[in-house]
């Protein structure tokens, strides 16, 4: 982190918006949405997120934001397994006539070719 803080130091909610490059209503709205995520609420209703907090909350990122999944979809995975299993792909869809798997190979095979 290039605070300087210790990790195992609280943030604020700017510094994990920085973080994470989100806005901060994006924070408070995944606090409504994800029960797991309660950040420690001081006077003022100042935020302050503890590291197991900054780690759900990169985890939320990445599964909204590279995974693919809906916000219903990763409440479901928080909920179904804990929150501490790493998804192997995104959850079935229910969506008539589309190859979910042949779609996965597509991004698999996408992401492959974008890290070389």
């Amino acid at each position: 982190m290039a605070s300087g803080k210790s990790p195992s130091a609280f943030l604020t909610i700017g510094e994990l918006s920085a973080r994470l490059g989100v806005p901060q209503h994006i924070l408070r709205y995944w606090e409504t949405r994800f029960t797991q995520l309660r950040p420690v609420q001081r006077a003022g209703n100042r935020r302050y997120y503890r590291p197991e907090d900054v780690a759900l909350a990169e985890r939320i990122h990445r599964l909204l934001g590279s995974e693919g999944y809906t916000v219903k979809g990763v409440q479901q995975l928080l909920a179904k397994k804990g929150g501490d299993a790493a998804p192997a792909s995104p959850p079935a869809l229910a969506t008539p006539g589309v190859d979910l798997a042949a779609l996965v190979r597509i991004r698999d095979t996408l992401k492959a070719a974008l890290a070389v």
